[in-house]
């Protein structure tokens, strides 16, 4: 990790950013725009770990998730590293997801349905605060995947195991959501196809 001694460098002034190991391109390239996703996917949840601090103090599913989101925070600073890596100065074998990540969050999303009622309706993003982020974290995450998958496809073949990753992290926001939605209590928003406006006022 270099030590950042000036925010500012000026050397993007005129559109480009420089890649890990050297290069520039312009900052409007999908590459940019898939590891500036994870970017913005990391913020999102950062903003739920915010909102969870003013959970009790000793709800235990709180703090467990917590744990879950520290983790994916740093799984997604790793990938998005890898992103703006060239290939051609990639250490090989140092791939930062694989399959054990993408079993770890099968088995968180496991851990969490086993506390939740089963879901038979469509349910609107919202809820609690960290509920509420969670699920806009996870509309983040399918875009980050869309954006991978379309890297992918202009610049063949990258790490398999990060696409699934994203996949089932996609999953594991929106069973989070429901799980800290629970936790504190506050019901789900079921989808009306019924639904109507207000009634005009007065």
């Amino acid at each position: 990790m270099p030590k950042l001694t000036r925010i500012y460098t000026r050397t993007g002034d005129e559109g480009t950013t420089g890649l890990v190991g050297g290069g520039r391109i312009k900052k409007s390239d999908l590459r940019i725009a898939a590891y500036g996703t994870l970017d913005e996917l990391s913020s999102a949840i950062g903003m739920a770990r915010a909102a969870l601090r003013s959970a009790p103090r000793k709800l235990r599913r709180a703090a467990r998730l917590d744990a879950w989101l520290a983790w994916t925070q740093d799984s997604l600073f790793a990938l998005g590293s890898e992103l703006a890596t060239p290939r051609k100065v990639r250490r090989r074998g140092a791939a930062p997801i694989d399959a054990n990540d993408v079993r770890a969050l099968e088995r968180a999303i496991d851990e969490a349905q086993r506390d939740l009622p089963a879901l038979v309706n469509f349910i609107h993003p919202g809820g609690c605060a960290p509920g509420a982020a969670l699920h806009f974290a996870r509309t983040i995450c399918r875009r980050a995947e869309r954006l991978l998958v379309a890297l992918i496809d202009r610049d063949g073949p990258d790490s398999a195991d990060a696409l699934r990753y994203l996949n089932r992290l996609s999953d594991a926001l929106f069973v989070w959501a429901r799980w800290i939605n629970d936790a504190l209590g506050v019901p789900e928003h079921i989808w009306n196809q019924s639904s109507r406006p207000p009634e005009a006022e007065g």
